[in-house]
């Protein structure tokens, strides 16, 4: 055997690529890098700020500072400050010298509403980890295994042209055969472009993942509102009357009818619906971008797998709405391209082929292969 058939069996060897261990399962990302950033941000900001709020209370103590009569001793004081903080209404008057009265309620429950919001943020992850995630492991699982078959049996493909080719006493007959199978598409793996066909008719994902950002997009929105209606009507008002004449306080003569009163913790509470509503208002633009990358497809990816034999979904103009699953399934890919061993080299292909000087005569990956191989030498000239 010739130093260059050696040379070519073992330069085709080196082309296939190892088997898949079984890490692949647990590495795949079912969650795009945009979906996980917008997941930590609106999840863990609320919690972050509740955790300040909640520790800003119990290490200051009373949340409220009320300015009692000289004539009440400590305890009623106190009671005065609780007696308050739990009513917490304004008494007030209006341009007409009527009594009016103002629940400030809402900031009582503000670092619960945060909490809300929190568990809010978290259903859309909910709903496409236990709706969708499972189905799309699957097709990922699938698709890139087959993606790496599909390389794997081409580079054997040309293994076995080359040995064909040495020992055919006739290297024009073999030329021939080579050009018929290429006619009658011999060379064809048919059965993940079908796969891939049948997920372009599909639109589970895809309404899974619509219904997702619609869904966070509804929150963020909300959420923006609900503190704006609390800066509107109740975070310009750190300071408020009290009443305390009720039961059997109502008939004291020395109580005074109202008392004023103070928030302690009116600065943190601003500061926190600020940042919140700050940072939310800014993650919108993002969550309409991640709904509109299914508006446009992302042939990159499987222009490159064009050069693995008869696989044609794009020059066959198949990819036509994209809105489908396919399309998902494309972005996840995107996502997951270190799992993907075969693109690296299907990509280094491509670069090798667009230098080569015959980039003509190079159609699939098999065309290249051989001209690697050494077969394209020994092709009879007409």
């Amino acid at each position: 055997m010739s130093l260059s058939h050696t040379a070519a069996e073992y330069m085709l060897s080196d082309a296939l690529l190892p088997d898949p261990s079984n890490s692949r399962a647990k590495g795949l990302r079912l969650e795009l890098p945009s979906d996980r950033l917008l997941k930590f941000v609106t999840v863990g900001l609320p919690l972050c700020l509740v955790s300040l709020a909640f520790a800003r209370e119990f290490s200051a103590g009373s949340q409220i500072s009320c300015f009692s009569p000289t004539n009440f001793t400590g305890k009623q004081s106190a009671y005065t400050d609780t007696a308050c903080w739990d009513s917490l209404i304004h008494h007030g008057f209006d341009a007409e010298g009527r009594a009016v009265t103002k629940s400030l309620w809402a900031l009582k429950v503000f670092p619960y509403s945060l909490l809300v919001v929190a568990v809010l943020m978290y259903l859309p992850y909910l709903l496409w980890r236990y709706a969708a995630a499972p189905a799309l492991h699957s097709d990922l699982l699938f698709i890139i295994d087959e993606l790496d078959k599909s390389y794997n049996r081409s580079v054997r493909l040309v293994q076995h042209m080359k040995k064909v080719q040495q020992a055919s006493a006739e290297p024009e007959q073999f030329w021939e055969e080579y050009q018929r199978a290429r006619q009658e598409r011999y060379f064809e793996f048919p059965l993940l472009e079908r796969y891939l066909t049948c997920k372009q008719h599909a639109h589970a994902l895809v309404s899974i993942y619509i219904l997702r950002n619609l869904l966070l997009l509804l929150f963020l929105a909300a959420t923006c509102l609900y503190l704006v209606f609390l800066h509107l009507n109740i975070f310009f008002q750190d300071e408020f009357s009290c009443s305390i004449k009720t039961g059997l306080l109502q008939e004291e003569p020395h109580i005074p009818p109202l008392i004023p009163c103070k928030l302690v913790f009116f600065s943190v509470f601003q500061l926190i619906s600020l940042s919140v509503g700050s940072v939310y208002i800014l993650l919108i633009p993002v969550v309409i971008y991640n709904a509109l990358q299914l508006c446009q497809w992302d042939k990159g990816l499987l222009s490159i797998y064009e050069m693995l034999p008869a696989f044609d979904l794009l020059s066959r103009r198949m990819l036509t709405c994209p809105l489908n699953d396919l399309n998902v399934i494309l972005l996840f890919l995107r996502a997951n391209i270190s799992e993907l061993t075969s693109f690296s080299r299907l990509n280094a292909v491509s670069a090798l082929r667009e230098a080569t000087a015959n980039k003509e005569d190079i159609d699939t990956v098999i065309d290249f292969m051989t001209l690697l191989a050494g077969l394209e030498t020994t092709k009879p000239k007409h």
